[in-house]
C-alpha cells in the first residue's frame, strides 16, 4: 500500500529547520498557523514569527517592507486566499520589486472537499504565473515540498507554492533532491507522455498502470515547477512519444495544461489532452467525490491519454 503523508506538515518541519539555521528568515501568517503548519516556525522562533490575523492584503505589504529591509519572508494561509484576495499587493508590493517574499499556500484545489468553491482555489497557478519575477512551484507529495521549502528560501526573489490539505501519495524519496524549473522522469513510456503536477502526479502514474493493461506505454513526468517551465524536458517528452496528457488539480485555463501548450504550440506540436476541471467553480463533497464528478481519476487520465494516441494515429 502506498504511504501517504500531509504535505503542509513538511512544510512546518522545513520552516522550523530554517527558524534554525537561518536568522534572515521571518514567517508570517493570517490567523491559520496550525492549520498551515507555520506553527511549527512560531515554536522555533517565536520572535521571527507575526501573526497579522484575518488580513491577508496587509500580511502582504508587511511581508514586502520586511524583505525590502534584507530579510527573506514566507507569508502563508489558504490559496483561495493567498493568490485572489492578494494579487493586487502581490503584483506591485512583491513582484514589481522583485523582493524576496515566499508565497507558501495550503488547501488548494478541490481536495479541499467539503468546505466547498469558496476556498477550493482553482485558478491560483493561472493568477501567479501571469505575474513577471514569480517562480511557482506545485510538489508531488510531502518530502518535495519539505525539498522545495528549502530551494525557494535560497531563491533570490519572489515565489509561490502551493499544497493541498489531504494526505498525498508518497512517490519521492526522502532526501531526494529538488531543483526548481527542472521537471523530472517517473517513469519511461513510447506511446503517450502523462504529465502531471502536485498529487496528480500519482494519478497519472495509477493511468499508466491502466494503460499499460491495454499494451500502451505511458510516460510519467513530474512538472513540480510551473514556472520557469522545463522547456527543454517538454519538447523532448513530446518528441520521444509523440503525444501528451497534462494532468492538475486546477483549471485548464492558465494552469499546467495552459503552460505545455504554449511551450508545444512554439516548439513541437504534437496532439495533447488537458485533464483539470473545465471552467468550473467546485462544490462541497468529499475529495473521492469532487474527483470523479469533475473527471480527476487515473481513469479519466487514461482515458485522454487514449484519445491523444488515437489522434496522433490519425494525423
Amino acid at each position: 500500500m502506498t504511504e501517504r503523508l500531509v504535505q503542509r506538515n513538511y512544510y512546518g518541519k522545513a520552516l522550523a529547520e530554517l527558524a534554525r539555521t537561518r536568522k534572515d528568515v521571518v514567517v508570517l501568517d493570517a490567523d491559520l498557523a496550525d492549520s498551515t503548519k507555520t506553527s511549527e516556525f512560531r515554536k522555533v522562533a517565536p520572535e521571527r514569527f507575526v501573526e497579522v490575523g484575518i488580513a491577508e492584503q496587509n500580511m502582504i505589504g508587511v511581508a514586502s517592507g520586511l524583505a525590502a529591509s534584507g530579510k527573506t519572508v514566507f507569508a502563508s494561509t489558504f490559496a483561495v486566499f493567498a493568490t485572489g484576495r492578494c494579487w493586487e499587493q502581490i503584483r506591485l508590493s512583491v513582484a514589481y520589486p522583485k523582493l524576496n517574499v515566499k508565497i507558501v499556500a495550503t488547501h488548494c484545489g478541490i481536495s479541499v472537499g467539503e468546505d466547498g468553491a469558496s476556498h477550493q482555489a482553482l485558478e491560483d497557478i493561472s493568477l501567479m504565473r501571469s505575474l513577471p519575477n514569480v517562480a511557482v512551484v506545485s510538489p508531488a507529495d510531502a518530502h518535495q515540498a519539505y525539498a522545495a521549502t528549502f530551494e525557494i528560501a535560497d531563491r533570490e526573489g519572489p515565489c509561490y507554492m502551493r499544497m493541498g490539505r489531504s494526505e498525498v501519495p508518497v512517490i519521492t524519496g526522502e532526501g531526494d533532491g529538488f531543483e526548481i524549473g527542472k521537471a523530472y522522469v517517473v517513469s519511461d513510456g513510447s506511446d503517450v507522455t502523462l504529465f502531471g503536477t502536485g498529487q496528480m502526479v500519482h494519478g497519472c502514474i495509477e493511468a499508466a498502470k491502466i494503460l499499460g493493461s491495454k499494451s500502451i506505454s505511458a510516460q510519467v513526468v513530474n512538472v513540480s515547477t510551473i514556472k520557469p517551465m522545463d522547456v527543454g524536458a517538454v519538447l523532448k517528452a513530446a518528441k520521444s512519444t509523440g503525444c501528451a496528457v497534462t494532468a492538475e488539480e486546477h483549471s485548464v485555463i492558465g494552469g499546467l495544461g495552459s503552460a505545455v501548450a504554449e511551450c508545444l504550440v512554439e516548439g513541437y506540436p504534437v496532439p495533447m489532452e488537458r485533464v483539470g476541471t473545465m471552467d468550473t467553480f467546485g462544490e462541497s463533497g468529499t475529495p473521492r467525490q469532487l474527483f470523479e464528478k469533475y473527471g480527476l481519476t487515473p481513469k479519466d487520465i487514461a482515458a485522454a491519454a487514449e484519445r491523444a494516441v488515437a489522434r496522433k494515429s490519425r494525423d
